[in-house]
């Protein structure tokens, strides 16, 4: 794949390719009911008890115990700002908090590259893995239902969640027709700690029997974080007073005020207010022969990013000088313009029950600002998309075959530009099988990514080649709802550009 393509056409190649596999193995439609949904394995999640993972297109995922799933009340209960403050209740999870306005989950240990966060199967597409204090363009205000993956359901994701993945599912792109004249969804929520107020609502209107018009909308708003006691932690404190004493027996009387006045903070964590405005809106045709649908959407937030003395958001000069820290608070402005394609065609009943498409473009710049200048500019633009083929359900065995493709172009501009510009294109092949045996099931998942890494301003051009698979046995002895199961997993991801290219050590 030549780096001078460009996202539009390696899409379209994609998407034509799927749609002629498609083409070649049935040209038939499922039966239906009545309401346009499969017979068998709709995706009418609403009204359904059972916890069923939706993203991967599988009507379950219970062999292996890698599944967590927030919706209805609990979803309501735990909903935050941001993705990873609103699953720190699930076992195995933390989040990497730069206070209300930045956050992202942690599984298990892992963050960054080894964790995927998506929307309806798809990346964020935004800088949120490039540091810790940039915000994931996902707001779960809107949020139907949040998946957290791990284990060999990750594998339809990317070889890189090694760590796991968390899906968020939104109707943005309507999956259901309603039965009345329109459908309303709202919420509203208020935290004392930052006194953050938050609201959020949907209108979804049916047009005729087959096509749906979405529209939603949420606005949150915070001050800065309360707390109890001093700001920062005793050792670091006591690290504090001690510079106070020197630098006070060293005559320096105004850096020693300084710092006494960073060291007494108490209360109130300066420079983490926020605010956040997103809007989407959506039209989609579900017939019986199948579905397609797009959305557009924007996320617009601003937010402060809080100091820790002697590490601030500090950074060299350009002749590699002594490091010079910022004149004034670190804030963030980041806007991100999403335009989101979900498709299915019912393939009836033979080998492949449906072929399944989802795709999405994002143009995402942020803008860090020091005290009133501009420090530094990422911008990121790209396109991911991925096709399904899920097999129908023969003699216990279940599974799904699919391909992805991602090409995104990352840059940035400014006094903290760690990262030079640099592209990436991969491509990749996955499946993942079930298969159950009376008291056993088996799982057996497989991937093989492609990944080419550039950067012209540097002469860098690297490929990567990596394969993953995990195998998974289970043994349910009676109806109780005991099961025994172990698992055995290899994955094997391409580095990311922030640990090839990074040029030094970046604050956050």
């Amino acid at each position: 794949m030549s780096l001078s393509n460009s996202p539009a056409s390696s899409l379209s190649r994609l998407l034509a390719s799927t749609a002629l596999l498609a083409a070649s193995l049935s040209p038939a439609f499922a039966q239906t009911n009545d309401s346009g949904q499969e017979e068998a394995g709709g995706d009418d999640f609403h009204n359904d008890d059972a916890i069923v993972v939706t993203a991967p297109y599988l009507e379950r995922l219970d062999i292996l115990a890698g599944t967590s799933v927030l919706t209805g009340d609990q979803l309501t209960n735990d909903l935050r700002g941001q993705i990873g403050d609103s699953l720190t209740k699930l076992p195995g999870i933390s989040s990497t908090s730069f206070a209300p306005g930045s956050s992202r989950p942690v599984l298990r240990g892992f963050q960054g590259p080894r964790v995927r966060v998506l929307t309806d199967g798809i990346g964020a597409l935004d800088a949120s893995n490039t540091s810790v204090d940039h915000a994931v363009t996902i707001n779960p205000l809107t949020a139907q239902r949040i998946e957290v993956l791990r284990g060999p359901a990750v594998l339809l994701f990317g070889g890189d969640a090694i760590g796991g993945a968390v899906n968020v599912i939104d109707k943005r792109i309507p999956r259901d027709v309603p039965d009345e004249a329109f459908h309303i969804d709202a919420i509203a929520g208020y935290g004392s700690a930052a006194n953050d107020y938050s609201i959020g609502g949907s209108l979804d209107v049916p047009l005729s029997d087959t096509l749906v018009f979405h529209v939603n909308g949420a606005y949150r708003d915070t001050g800065d974080t309360d707390i109890s006691g001093f700001v920062l932690a005793p050792e670091l404190r006591a690290d504090v007073l001690a510079q106070v004493a020197e630098e006070t027996e060293e005559g320096n009387l105004d850096e020693a005020a300084e710092l006494a006045e960073t060291a007494d903070q108490q209360d109130t964590i300066a420079n983490t207010a926020s605010r956040t405005v997103s809007a989407a809106t959506g039209l989609a045709y579900i017939g019986e022969g199948g579905n397609i649908g797009f959305s557009v959407s924007y996320y617009d937030t601003n937010y402060g990013v809080p100091a820790r003395p002697g590490a601030e958001h500090a950074h060299g000069d350009e002749d590699g000088g002594e490091e010079e820290e910022e004149e004034g608070p670190v804030t963030i402005d980041l806007e991100q313009i999403r335009v989101d394609l979900r498709a299915g065609v019912n393939l009836g009943d033979g080998f492949f029950e449906s072929l399944n498409l989802r795709a999405g473009y994002s143009d995402y710049e942020h803008t860090e600002f020091e005290g009133d200048e501009v420090g530094t500019v990422f911008t990121v633009e790209g396109i991911e998309a991925r096709a399904e083929l899920v097999q129908n359900e023969r003699n216990g065995w279940r599974g799904v075959i699919g391909t992805q493709l991602l090409v995104r172009d990352f840059n940035a501009i400014g006094a903290e530009a760690f990262v030079p510009k640099n592209s990436v294109e991969s491509i990749a092949l996955f499946t993942i099988q079930e298969i159950d045996l009376g008291n056993f099931e088996v799982e057996v998942a497989g991937r093989y990514d492609s990944t080419d890494i550039s950067s012209n301003i540097v002469s860098f051009d690297r490929s990567f080649d990596s394969v993953s698979g995990a195998l998974g046995l289970a043994y349910a002895p009676d109806e109780s709802g005991l099961k025994v199961g172990v698992n055995v997993s290899r994955s094997e991801r391409a580095p990311s550009p922030e640990e090839l290219l990074s040029n030094g050590p970046h604050i956050a």
